[in-house]
């Protein structure tokens, strides 16, 4: 299954959260269908049209916005009062904002899995079902995995020695993660945060292109994952061992080869929901453009949003059978 053709919002607005914050929320698709909602990944990564073409706009009430810090929210790349906890409490803001008694669908890729958790977890009822992608935990591992010469450095070693090379000289030491959330607030902000944001991007597709242009959204992403991931992405408790009190249904799409979000991370989510289905993507990395990522999601999405009855045919015992895409 492919995207849905492209759809442009019938309503955008910025929503004031406080503290300054003043979130780009945009609705597209079927003013009376069911809601659902896409959250972008990074932390920074913003907002894509892409996101709205995974639901079929004749059906569904699509809501996409841009996270704090993110895309076209404002201010840009703002890290005061910016923490898991503001995010959360923004999408049932969100919601409530938008007179929506429950989402449908709460689709969330890389860090939105993370928030998807978070918020699935904080407002269990007000989430019917979950769709995840490239699954990002957050744990202390799992930053390291990318911030760290013991993880995707070991696959990448050219990479990574240009993401090392490009730090200035820093009496204060540490590893590169704390360099980089030191540098990026000096005044060579701009070309660290590309090179921050190209490594990961190098890291996302299989087959990357050979041009990659991260200007857009690099210094949002580059400032946002440093200062959440020094700060262990402000949880406060890890996600994994309370994902047992999530009883709505759940689809997972993961590659095989991801190299952001190692495959481990996918596998023990699934293990840690009672009514999860994973769908290993074969040959695919983590890029929701890669089009057998798509695909799956599409899927997912579809699988999700038939009749409960219908969905829960496939489940043994009240969980969903593994499956493959």
């Amino acid at each position: 299954m492919s995207l849905f053709p492209p759809v442009e919002p019938y309503h955008r607005e910025h929503l004031d959260v406080g503290h300054g914050h003043r979130l780009y929320v945009e609705q597209s698709g079927n003013p009376d269908g069911p809601p659902v909602v896409a959250l972008h990944g990074g932390p920074g990564g913003g907002s894509s049209p892409l996101l709205r073409r995974l639901f079929d706009p004749y059906r569904f009430r699509i809501v996409v916005y841009d996270q704090r810090g993110a895309g076209r929210s404002q201010p840009y790349a703002g890290i005061e009062h910016n923490t898991l906890p503001d995010l959360v409490a923004d999408l049932e803001r969100i919601r409530a904002h938008l007179d929506i008694p429950r989402w449908e669908l709460v689709l969330g890729g890389s860090w939105g899995v993370t928030l998807a958790l978070a918020y699935a977890l904080a407002y269990p009822d007000a989430v019917a079902g979950l769709v995840l992608r490239g699954v990002f935990l957050c744990r202390q591992q799992d930053i390291d995995w990318l911030y760290t010469e013991h993880g995707a450095a070991r696959f990448y070693p050219d990479h990574w020695q240009r993401l090392l090379d490009a730090l200035p000289e820093d009496e204060g030491g540490g590893d590169l993660l704390h360099r980089y959330h030191r540098a990026l607030d000096g005044p060579d902000g701009e070309r660290l945060a590309r090179e921050w944001t190209l490594w990961e991007a190098r890291l996302s597709s299989l087959t990357p292109p050979a041009q990659l242009n991260v200007d857009h959204n690099a210094l949002a992403m580059a400032r946002l994952e440093s200062h959440y991931f020094v700060n262990g992405g402000f949880l406060e408790r890890p996600l994994l061992p309370r994902l047992g009190e999530l009883q709505c249904p759940v689809e997972i799409v993961h590659g095989r080869y991801d190299m952001v979000c190692p495959p481990e991370q996918a596998w023990l989510l699934h293990q840690a929901l009672p009514n999860s289905r994973l769908h290993w993507v074969a040959a695919s990395g983590h890029s929701t453009m890669e089009p057998a990522i798509t695909q799956a999601l599409v899927r997912s999405v579809k699988a999700l949003s038939r009749p409960r009855a219908a969905a829960s045919s496939d489940s043994r015992s009240g969980r969903y059978t593994p499956g493959s895409a």
